[in-house]
C-alpha cells in the first residue's frame, strides 16, 4: 500500500507540473509556427520549421527599446521605493512598541484582501488632483508602499533575536544602522524574495498602466505586447502575438533563475511563522 500510495503521488505530481508548464511549452511551440500552422486544426504541437523570424517581427512591429524602458524605469524604481519604505515599517511592526500598532498592523491585512479594482477610483482622483495622471511619478509612488511587502517583512523580523538589538543598542547603534547591518543581512531571503515578488508584478502590470497611462510616453511593455492582437488587418497573428509574449517574458524567467536560491531559502528554510 506504501509503494502504491507513493506511486500515485509521484503521478499526480507529474500531472499538475504539465498542467502548469503546458500552456508556457505551448507558447513557445506557437511563437516558432508559421500562421498557418499556429491556427490549424487539430494543432500541431511543434513548428515543422522553427521561425525564428517572428521574434524579428514581433520586435519592429512594438517598440521594445522605448517601452522597455520605461518598464525598467518603472520597474526599477518601484522596487527601490518599497525597500525605502516597507522595509522601516516592517522594522517597527516587529521591534517597536507603539499605540494602535495592532490597529495599523490590521488596516494593513485588510488591504492585503481588498483586489485593486476597489481602490483604484479613489487612487485615480488623488493622483489626478495631483496631476499625475499619465506621468512616471504617477506610475510608481503609489506603489511604493505594499501591504504584502510590508507583513511579509514583519514575518522575517520577527524570527530575529532581539538580543542582537539590544547589543546593538549598547554598541551606540542608531534605528538606521540597526536595519541595515542587522536586519537586513540577516533577513537577505526574504529581502530577495519581496524585492523579485514585486518586480514581477510591476513588470507584468497591465491594468493599473491602462488605468493610470493615456499615451505612449509612458506605458511599459504589457500595453504594447497586447498591441500585437489588433494588427495584421482585423486577423490576430497569434504566432508574432506568442513571440512578443516571449520577449516580454524573457527578463522575467532570467530573474527569477538567477534570483531562485534566495527564494528557496526563504521559504523552505527560513520558514513563516
Amino acid at each position: 500500500m506504501k509503494q502504491i500510495a507513493f506511486v500515485l503521488r509521484i503521478v499526480l505530481l507529474i500531472a499538475l507540473v504539465l498542467v502548469f508548464i503546458f500552456p508556457f511549452l505551448w507558447m513557445i511551440s506557437t511563437s516558432l509556427k508559421t500562421y498557418v500552422e499556429a491556427i490549424q486544426f487539430p494543432p500541431a504541437l511543434l513548428p515543422e520549421i522553427p521561425q525564428f523570424s517572428n521574434y524579428v517581427a514581433a520586435w519592429d512591429q512594438v517598440r521594445f527599446l522605448h517601452y522597455g524602458l520605461n518598464s525598467v524605469i518603472v520597474t526599477s524604481l518601484t522596487v527601490f521605493g518599497q525597500l525605502l519604505v516597507c522595509i522601516p515599517a516592517a522594522y517597527a511592526f516587529a521591534k517597536k512598541k507603539f499605540k494602535l500598532s495592532g490597529l495599523f498592523f490590521g488596516l494593513i491585512l485588510i488591504d492585503l484582501m481588498l483586489p485593486a479594482q476597489v481602490t483604484f477610483v479613489p487612487i485615480y482622483v488623488l493622483l489626478s488632483n495631483f496631476g499625475w495622471i499619465d506621468t512616471y511619478q504617477g506610475m510608481i509612488v503609489p506603489f511604493t508602499y505594499s501591504s504584502f511587502t510590508i507583513f511579509f517583512m514583519t514575518q522575517a523580523f520577527k524570527q530575529i533575536s532581539d538580543e542582537l538589538i539590544d547589543a546593538a543598542k549598547l554598541d551606540k547603534a542608531s534605528e538606521l544602522q540597526i536595519i541595515i547591518r542587522i536586519m537586513l543581512p540577516m533577513a537577505k531571503p526574504f529581502v530577495f524574495t519581496v524585492m523579485l515578488i514585486t518586480c514581477i508584478s510591476k513588470w507584468n502590470d497591465y491594468f493599473w498602466t491602462l488605468i493610470l497611462t493615456n499615451s505612449e510616453s509612458v506605458r511599459t511593455l504589457p500595453i504594447a505586447v497586447k498591441s500585437l492582437l489588433d494588427v495584421g488587418d482585423g486577423v490576430t497573428l497569434w504566432n508574432i502575438a506568442m513571440a512578443g509574449n516571449m520577449l516580454l517574458m524573457a527578463p522575467v524567467v532570467i530573474l527569477y533563475l538567477l534570483a531562485n536560491r534566495f527564494i528557496k531559502n526563504a521559504f523552505v528554510y527560513g520558514g513563516i511563522k
